[in-house]
């Protein structure tokens, strides 16, 4: 069977030179996860618009189920002989509205799209590809709360760190807002998380739902947001409890000094990060962590993670996410595994 998957438009003429780049990678990871990873997609231009096309006969329902949530398309059809375009149905259903990640705006907000992105090679490369059950998603720097918001999209639970307390109340007040607007069953409860070098953390933890029969049975979504220190990571989130790790690190665009041309300000973020991170995967887990490369060097990044435990994939398709994002800010994706 032929697949033609017609990717999203983007106003950025430039842009969409990289989002195609990612979408390859995305697709690839995500193939060779189920076992596809001989099928060749390629670019292929049908009425005008740009389709990856492939083709296999070994989809499952299952595979399907992942490959269709890909970020960037928008129509999936399988590819006729006489060149006509068949719709297949995706799976996009969710509990929460798709335009959680998107409504809130702030400046240095990341790209929704790219954020599923990384949460979907991060999900390919680990243990877990085949999970359709809901996995625990955390971002140890979570800023205003993007990537949790995507994870719960997707039906899993998620988990946030930020320093930044006025951040974290910002997120916390706009999916109040949001549960409500959309009439969801939810409840939220604040608290002083005890962390056990001394010290606590502020956490707001949230339960969501259809409505109240299935919050009685179950059948919920969960966020956690701890104001706190991501180097102490460990003291916050239970060892082993999460599955995945998505991250999109600060750019640095103003300055990221070296010290005597040794690791930089933003290295040291890493460094200090990295173990509390290894701590929380799961055995299998991944890990995926986006950077600018004009303040943050991959093989340090990725020297970084090794020195922590983690097992970097450096290996086609995961060995070069780098894309052109604005004027000073070029960014790259390294994606890890715990052993």
């Amino acid at each position: 069977m032929r697949y033609a998957l017609l990717l999203k438009p983007h106003a950025n003429v430039r842009y969409r030179q990289s989002l195609q780049k990612l979408a390859m990678i995305e697709l690839k990871c995500m193939l060779s996860a189920w076992g596809m990873e001989n099928v060749e997609p390629q670019w292929q231009m049908l009425c005008g618009e740009p389709f990856l096309v492939f083709d296999t006969d070994d989809m499952t329902t299952e595979a399907w189920r992942e490959i269709s949530r890909h970020s960037a398309i928008c129509l999936a059809a399988e590819l006729m002989e006489n060149g006509q375009l068949r719709p297949i149905e995706r799976n996009v259903q969710s509990l929460l509205p798709d335009d959680l990640p998107h409504v809130l705006k702030y400046k240095g907000k990341t790209n929704a799209d790219f954020t599923y992105m990384m949460l979907h090679c991060a999900k390919a490369a680990s243990a877990f590809a085949h999970e359709e059950g809901p996995l625990r998603v955390l971002d140890p720097m979570c800023g205003k709360a993007t990537t949790l918001f995507c994870a719960m999209c997707e039906g899993n639970d998620a988990v946030g760190v930020e320093t930044d307390m006025k951040s974290l109340q910002e997120a916390s007040t706009y999916y109040t807002r949001f549960l409500k607007l959309h009439m969801l069953k939810h409840r939220t409860k604040e608290s002083s998380h005890t962390l056990s070098k001394g010290g606590n953390a502020h956490l707001i933890t949230y339960e969501a739902a259809a409505d109240a029969q299935a919050m009685k049975e179950g059948r919920s979504i969960h966020l956690d947001l701890f104001n706190g220190d991501a180097a102490r990571l460990a003291e916050m989130v239970k060892p082993g409890s999460c599955h995945l790790i998505v991250s999109d690190l600060p750019y640095g665009v103003q300055h990221a000094p070296r010290e005597n041309g040794g690791m930089s300000a933003l290295g040291r973020l890493v460094a200090r990060v990295a173990p509390g991170c290894v701590k929380a995967l799961k055995k299998g887990g991944a890990l995926a962590f986006s950077f600018n490369l004009n303040t943050l060097r991959r093989k340090e990044v990725e020297k970084i993670l090794s020195d922590a435990g983690l097992e970097v994939l450096a290996q086609p398709p995961y060995d070069d996410f780098s894309h052109w994002v604005e004027q000073a800010v070029d960014r790259d994706v390294v994606v890890a595994r715990k052993p």
